[in-house]
C-alpha cells in the first residue's frame, strides 16, 4: 500500500504542476474577449513591461538616433526665424595703378553681401521644417513600438521558460520519490529489478529535461538582462488584452510616421517651387577712391542687388527629385496600411487559434490525468504492470507541459496583436 501511496501523490503532484503553471501570471482565460487575470500587486522582484520598456529606451542606440534626428530638426526651426535666407558674407576689394603709371591712384572697398528670402519661399521653408519636426517625433513613437515588440517577446519567452522548469522541477521531484519507492519495495521482494531500472531511467530523463529547461531559462534571462538591463523579471499579471484596449484612440505609430514622411515630402515640394531661383543678395559698403598723389581721397557709398535666373537646368532635376519624394511617400504609406491591416487579422486569427488549441490541451491534460488515475487504481490491485503506469505518468506530465507551453503562446499571441495593433505597454 505504501507504493500505492506514493503513486497517488505522483499523479497528484502532475496534477498540481499543471494547475501551478496555469496559476503563473502567463495564465489568460480563453475566450474571445477574455481579459488576464488581475493581480493585487506585481510579484516580489518583477518589473511591469512599461517600465522595461522605459529601461531598455534608455540603453538603445534608436535612442540616440531619434534624440540627434529631433535636435537637428530644432535648429532647423530656429534657422527660418532669420532675416536672411543663408548666412551673410564679407566682401573686401583693392586696386591701385602701381604695376601701370604708378600715379598713385587707389581704390579700397569693404561691404557685407545678405542672401534675401524669396516672396513666400520662408513660409514654405518653416513649413517644411515643422513638418521634420513633427516626422522626428514620429519616428520616435516608431521606434519606442519597435523595442516594445522586442521587450514583448523575450518576457513571455523568459515566462514561458519559468513555467517549463516549474514543470519540469516538480516532475522530476515526483519521479525521484516514485524510483525511490520502487527501489525499496524491489529489495523487500514486492517487484522485479526490471521494475526498479524502469522507475530509474524515468528519474533520468525527467532530470535531463529539468536541466535543459534550467539552461533555456538562464539563456531567456540572459537576454532579458541583456535587452532591458534589469535583473527583475517582467511582470505579466497586469498585461491587458488586445480585444479589450481602447483601438483608434490614437494612430498607429509606424502610420503616424508614413503619414509625416508624405507631408514633408509636400512641404519640400512646395519650397522647391518658391525657390525657382538662388537666393538673391543685398550688397552694402562703402568705397574710398585716391585719384593721384597730389589730390585728397574720395569716400562713397556702395549699395548692389545680384539675381540669379531660374532656368530649367538648374530647376527640373530638383523638382523631379521632390515629386519623386512624394510619390515614394505616398505609396509607402499605402503599402505600410495593407500590410498593418493585414498583420492585424493575420494576428487575431493567431489568438484564436491559440485559444482553440489551448482549451484542447487543457482538456487533453485532464483527460490524461484522470487515466493516470484510473491505471494507478489497477497498478494498486496488481492488475497493471508498472511501466504502464509509467507511461501513463509520463503522458500526462507531458500534456501538462503542452498546456505550459500554449499558455505561453496564448500570452505571446495577444502581446503580437497589441503590437500590430500599435499599443505600446
Amino acid at each position: 500500500m505504501k507504493s500505492s501511496l506514493w503513486l497517488s501523490a505522483c499523479v497528484i503532484a502532475g496534477s498540481l504542476a499543471g494547475g501551478l503553471v496555469r496559476a503563473q501570471p502567463a495564465d489568460i482565460p480563453r475566450g474571445p474577449s477574455a481579459a488576464l487575470p488581475s493581480a493585487s500587486g506585481p510579484a516580489a522582484g518583477t518589473v511591469s513591461l512599461r517600465t522595461a520598456l522605459d529601461a531598455a529606451w534608455q540603453r538603445a542606440v534608436a535612442a540616440r538616433e531619434s534624440d540627434g534626428q529631433r535636435r537637428r530638426a530644432e535648429a532647423d526651426r530656429a534657422s527660418t526665424g532669420s532675416f536672411w535666407a543663408a548666412p551673410p558674407s564679407l566682401a573686401l576689394g583693392h586696386r591701385d595703378d602701381r604695376l601701370q603709371s604708378n600715379a598713385g591712384k587707389r581704390e579700397t572697398e569693404i561691404g557685407v553681401a545678405v542672401p534675401l528670402w524669396l516672396p513666400g519661399q520662408r513660409a514654405a521653408r518653416s513649413g517644411t521644417v515643422e513638418a521634420a519636426v513633427a516626422q522626428a517625433l514620429a519616428a520616435e513613437q516608431a521606434a519606442r513600438l519597435r523595442l516594445a515588440g522586442e521587450v514583448r517577446e523575450a518576457a513571455w519567452q523568459l515566462t514561458a521558460s519559468q513555467s517549463e522548469l516549474t514543470q519540469a522541477d516538480t516532475q522530476a521531484q515526483a519521479l525521484k520519490q516514485l524510483a525511490d519507492d520502487v527501489e525499496r519495495r524491489v529489495r523487500a521482494g514486492d517487484l522485479a529489478r526490471a521494475d526498479a531500472l524502469a522507475a530509474h531511467a524515468e528519474q533520468l530523463s525527467a532530470s535531463a529535461l529539468q536541466s535543459d529547461a534550467r539552461q533555456r531559462l538562464q539563456a531567456a534571462r540572459a537576454r532579458w538582462t541583456l535587452l532591458t538591463g534589469l535583473t527583475a523579471g517582467p511582470d505579466l499579471s497586469a498585461a491587458t488584452p488586445a480585444d479589450a484596449a481602447p483601438v483608434g484612440t490614437s494612430p498607429h505609430p509606424e502610420l503616424q510616421l508614413a503619414g509625416q514622411a508624405r507631408e514633408l515630402a509636400r512641404k519640400r515640394v512646395e519650397l522647391m517651387r518658391h525657390s525657382r531661383r538662388d537666393a538673391p543678395e543685398l550688397s552694402v559698403g562703402v568705397r574710398q577712391d585716391v585719384p593721384g598723389r597730389a589730390e585728397g581721397s574720395q569716400g562713397s557709398l556702395v549699395v548692389g542687388l545680384r539675381l540669379p535666373f531660374g532656368t530649367d537646368d538648374r530647376n527640373r532635376p530638383l523638382e523631379a527629385a521632390a515629386l519623386a519624394e512624394l510619390d515614394v511617400a505616398e505609396t509607402h504609406e499605402q503599402r505600410l496600411r495593407e500590410r498593418i491591416d493585414s498583420d492585424i487579422a493575420a494576428a487575431r486569427e493567431a489568438q484564436r487559434s491559440a485559444e482553440t488549441q489551448l482549451d484542447a490541451e487543457t482538456a487533453r491534460a485532464g483527460l490524461l490525468r484522470e487515466r493516470a488515475s484510473l491505471i494507478d487504481k489497477s497498478f494498486r490491485a496488481g492488475e497493471t504492470p508498472l511501466p504502464d503506469l509509467l507511461r501513463a505518468l509520463a503522458a500526462a506530465a507531458q500534456a501538462d507541459s503542452a498546456v505550459a507551453r500554449q499558455t505561453g503562446a496564448l500570452g505571446l499571441a495577444r502581446a503580437r496583436l497589441q503590437q500590430t495593433l500599435g499599443l505600446l505597454p
